[in-house]
């Protein structure tokens, strides 16, 4: 657990799109990748906003009757975007996740998108991070049984000492 999890998400291909593309091609690519939010990009290729289903979702709801072949991307999208740097810790991403009630955040370097966390994964790294504590107590907790199962052996074997010792040398002062 040595890398931030943004930062490990930074080694992961990542998906985005121009503000001038079709909806369409953002449709098209939430689809084939599974994702629910895509970073997009201007020109420059720095972060521009982000789109999600939700984002889509409402424009179906607000555009009713219109043909959504016509729509850019730069029409729907969240224009002001909650982004982080590749070193934030998961605590502060489920903070701003719960806080701003969002479910992805774009991680950017220099304003360009290099990567993009969700909630699953910092539900994930949570996970991982009460298998790890509960690893290191059931270790820990072993330790010490261990440590005292040796300390009642040792107990054991010396009181079990004494009493052959004091059986001996009873019967050699009170034999016959």
């Amino acid at each position: 657990m040595s890398k931030s999890l943004a930062e490990k998400l930074t080694e992961r291909e990542l998906i985005t799109v121009n503000e001038n593309d079709q909806l369409l091609n953002a449709i098209n690519k939430l689809v084939k990748y599974n994702i629910g939010a895509i970073p997009v990009i201007n020109n420059n290729r720095t972060l521009a906003g982000i789109i999600s289903e939700r984002d889509i979702v409402k424009a179906l709801a607000n555009f009713k009757n219109k043909d959504y072949s016509i729509l850019l991307v730069n029409q729907l999208m969240t224009k002001k975007v909650i982004s982080c740097e590749k070193e934030v810790l998961s605590d502060k991403l489920m903070e701003l996740m719960t806080i701003n009630k969002i479910r992805h955040i774009p991680i950017v370097e220099n304003n360009a998108p290099i990567g993009i966390v969700s909630i699953g994964d910092v539900v994930n790294r949570l996970i991982e991070k009460v298998q790890y504590e509960n690893k290191m107590l059931k270790d820990f907790v072993s330790g010490w049984l261990a440590l005292i199962k040796s300390k009642y052996q040792c107990i054991r074997i010396t009181l079990f000492s004494n009493i052959i010792y004091r059986t001996l040398k009873f019967k050699i002062y009170h034999s016959p």
